[in-house]
C-alpha cells in the first residue's frame, strides 16, 4: 500500500503538533528526515532537515512497527512544535518525497480496520469517542472502542456456528442412526441467542440517544416564562422575550451538558389557537417538536389544559414563582426560583433512562441484531415441524450468523465505509 502521511492534531498553533506517518516507507522517510539509527518500535530526539540540510525542526520521533501499530503498518510520528509554519514546511516536504501522498480523510483508521486491527463497530466508537462531548458520551464510545460489542457478535456466531454444524449433521446423515437427538442442543443456542439480542435490542434506542443527545421540550402557554426559563437554564438570552405574547414563533434550541448526559433544550412556541398564519405555523411545530421529544417540561397551572399529552415521566412545574405566595412547585427563569430544583429533577429523569442503554449504539447495528434475531426466531419454528425442515432452518441460522458479521464488518459493509471516514479527521 502507499505511504500516507497527514498532521495528527488540530490546525492552528500549539505547543506540539503531530504529524503522522504509516505504510511500507514510514521509517525510511522518518530516517530520510532525521538521520539514521531509528529503531523499530522506539523513540528519539532528533533534528529534521529537508535534503539540502537546512533544519525544520527539532522533533520526537516515535516508531512503531507492524503489524502491532494502530494502522497494522510501520508507522512514525513526529512531534514538532505547533507553530503553523513548521508544521506547513514539513507536510511540505513530505509531499515532495516519492512515495507518498497526503491521507484521505480517516485513512489511518481505514488501514487498521482493513488490517484487522479494529473492527467496523470499533471504528464507529473510535469516531464517537473524537466527537464526544459529555462523560456519558466518551463512557459509551470507550465501550464500543474496548470491542465489547464485537465480542458479544463473535459469542453469539460461535454458538450459531455450533447450532448449524449440528443441523447440517442431521441432515446429511439422514439415512443413517445419528446417537442421540440434537434438537434440544439446538434450540437451546438458538433461544440463548435470540434472547441475548432481543435483551441488546432493547437498549439501542436509549443508547442512541446518549450518542446523539436527549431532547427537551418546555411546552406550555403563550407568555408563561418558557423562554425566560431557557436562557435561565442555557445561562445567556438565547431567545428573544417580551411581556407580548407570543413572541417565540420558531424552536430555539440550546445544547447542555446535564449530569454528563448530553441534552438539547427546546423552547417551543406558546400552544394556543390563534388567527395569525405564521404564529400557527408555530405552534404546529412546537406540537410535532414536543410530542417527539424524549421528555417534556411543562410550564402550566394545576387542571391547565394543552394540547399535548403528558406521557409517563414528564415533568410538569408550575410558571412564574416569583409573582406566588407560595412558590413550592414552582420555577421562574427570572429570579432563578426552582431552577436548580428543575435541572435535578430532569438529570435525575433522563439519567434513570440511560441506565437501561445496551453497548449497540447505531441504527445499522439495531437493523443486524434485529434481523439475526428474525432469522432465529423463523428457525426455532421450522425446528418444531421436524426434520422435514431442517435444511430450511439451517439457512435461517446462516442467515443469522452473516447477520451477525455484517455487524462488525466481516462482509456487505463496503457501500457504508466511505460514508462513516468521510466525517473523520484527516489525520486520523
Amino acid at each position: 500500500m502507499d505511504t500516507i502521511f497527514a498532521l495528527a492534531t488540530a490546525q492552528g498553533r500549539a505547543g506540539v503538533a503531530v504529524i503522522r506517518l504509516s505504510g511500507p516507507r514510514a521509517h525510511a522517510v522518518a530516517e530520510q528526515l532525521a538521520g539514521p539509527g531509528l529503531v523499530p518500535r522506539g523513540m528519539a530526539a532528533r533534528t529534521l532537515r529537508d535534503r539540502s540540510g537546512d533544519v525544520l525542526d527539532d522533533a520526537v520521533i516515535l516508531t512503531f512497527a507492524g503489524p502491532a501499530s494502530f494502522t497494522g503498518e510501520d508507522v512514525a510520528e513526529l512531534q514538532v512544535h505547533g507553530s503553523a509554519a513548521v508544521v506547513a514546511n514539513i507536510l511540505g516536504v513530505l509531499s515532495g518525497i516519492d512515495g507518498l501522498r497526503l491521507a484521505d480523510p480517516g485513512e489511518f483508521t481505514r488501514r487498521a480496520l482493513e488490517n484487522g486491527r479494529l473492527d467496523l463497530a470499533q471504528v464507529e466508537g473510535l469516531a464517537d469517542l473524537i466527537d464526544a462531548e459529555t462523560e456519558a458520551q466518551r463512557r459509551q464510545a470507550q465501550t464500543l472502542l474496548s470491542g465489547r460489542l464485537g465480542d458479544l457478535a463473535e459469542s453469539w456466531r460461535r454458538d450459531l456456528i455450533r447450532a448449524a454444524s449440528l443441523i447440517e449433521a442431521v441432515i446429511d446423515f439422514a439415512d443413517e442412526d445419528v446417537p442421540g437427538d440434537v434438537t434440544p442442543e439446538v434450540r437451546a443456542l438458538l433461544q440463548s441467542v435470540s434472547s441475548d439480542l432481543r435483551a441488546e435490542l432493547a437498549g439501542v434506542n436509549i443508547a442512541e440517544r446518549i450518542r446523539s443527545g436527549f431532547e427537551v421540550a418546555i411546552v406550555g402557554a403563550p407568555n408563561v416564562g418558557k423562554s425566560t426559563l431557557l436562557n435561565a437554564l442555557a445561562g445567556r438570552k438565547a431567545a428573544i422575550t417580551s411581556e407580548f405574547a407570543g413572541t417565540t414563533r420558531d424552536v430555539i434550541e440550546v445544547r447542555m451538558d446535564l449530569a454528563g448526559l448530553p441534552v438539547t433544550l427546546l423552547d417551543t412556541a406558546g400552544l394556543r389557537d390563534t388567527s395569525d398564519v405564521v404564529e400557527g405555523i408555530g405552534v404546529a411545530l412546537a406540537r410535532e417538536r414536543a410530542e417527539a421529544a424524549d421528555l417534556r417540561v411543562f410550564l402550566a397551572e394545576e387542571g391547565e389544559s394543552l394540547d399535548v399529552a403528558i406521557c409517563e415521566g414528564d415533568i410538569r412545574v408550575l410558571p412564574k414563582a416569583d409573582r406566588r405566595t407560595d412558590p413550592q412547585g414552582a420555577v421562574s427563569g427570572l429570579t432563578g426560583q426552582g431552577i436548580d430544583a428543575l435541572v435535578n429533577e430532569i438529570s435525575r429523569t433522563l439519567s434513570a433512562r440511560s441506565a437501561g442503554a445496551g453497548i449497540a449504539t447505531r441504527e445499522r447495528h439495531r437493523a443486524a441484531m434485529d434481523r439475526a434475531a428474525n432469522a432465529l426466531d423463523a428457525a426455532c419454528r421450522l425446528l418444531e415441524l421436524g426434520p422435514d425442515r431442517y435444511d430450511i432452518a439451517a439457512e435461517e441460522v446462516r442467515s443469522a450468523i452473516r447477520a451477525l458479521e455484517s455487524l462488525v464488518g466481516r462482509i456487505d459493509v463496503e457501500t457504508l465505509l466511505d460514508e462513516i471516514f468521510a466525517s473523520f479527521c484527516l489525520g486520523k
